[in-house]
């Protein structure tokens, strides 16, 4: 059996204006609160509580990271009873991440901008690929400061323990 890849490049951005972001041709605005729970060394386990439009929807991920671009990802949607079970099992050493996601199509892939509540000052960006070399452009109307995909403590699981606020460099 194929087993469900996750291959993502990801970005720190200066803070985008949140209103461009959402007037792009077919954007979506998820407002989401992402919790991990306790996993076995070499997994990362969440849940998810995601609304959009008003529709709340509940899922589980579980993913096993075979290099800094790529892990095996799987999903499960969950009910609201069983999201309230898997958070009896949330890590007390990471704290729920909440955040707000456009997604944005841009020339053949989704941009996936998310604006952190702890930041007023960066957000970042990520996009999904078909392959690691698979090549991509980026929106002129975003600000990249540095990628981020091999940076450790710009992984969401990180970011749940602790957040950096490393002055930004001047543009």
């Amino acid at each position: 059996m194929k087993q469900p890849l996750e291959i993502e490049r990801k970005f720190l951005i200066r803070m985008p204006d949140v209103s461009l972001l959402a007037a792009q041709p077919g954007a979506r605005i998820k407002h989401i609160t992402q919790t991990y729970l306790l996993s076995p060394a070499g997994m990362t386990a969440r849940v998810r509580r995601v609304r959009e439009d008003g529709v709340v929807r509940y899922i589980r991920t579980e993913k096993s990271r075979l290099s800094d671009l790529t892990a095996i990802e799987r999903e499960q949607e969950l009910d609201e009873e069983g999201y309230r079970a898997a958070l009896r099992v949330a890590d007390p050493e990471r704290l729920p991440i909440k955040k707000t996601r456009y997604a944005l199509p841009y020339e053949g892939h989704v941009m996936e901008v998310d604006i952190y509540t702890f930041w007023d000052d960066r957000a970042t960006l990520e996009v999904e690929l078909a392959s690691e070399d698979e090549s991509f452009s980026l929106p002129s109307y975003l600000s990249v400061v540095a990628e981020v995909t091999s940076d450790r403590r710009y992984k969401n699981a990180q970011l749940a323990r602790v957040v950096p606020n490393d002055p930004l460099p001047e543009e």
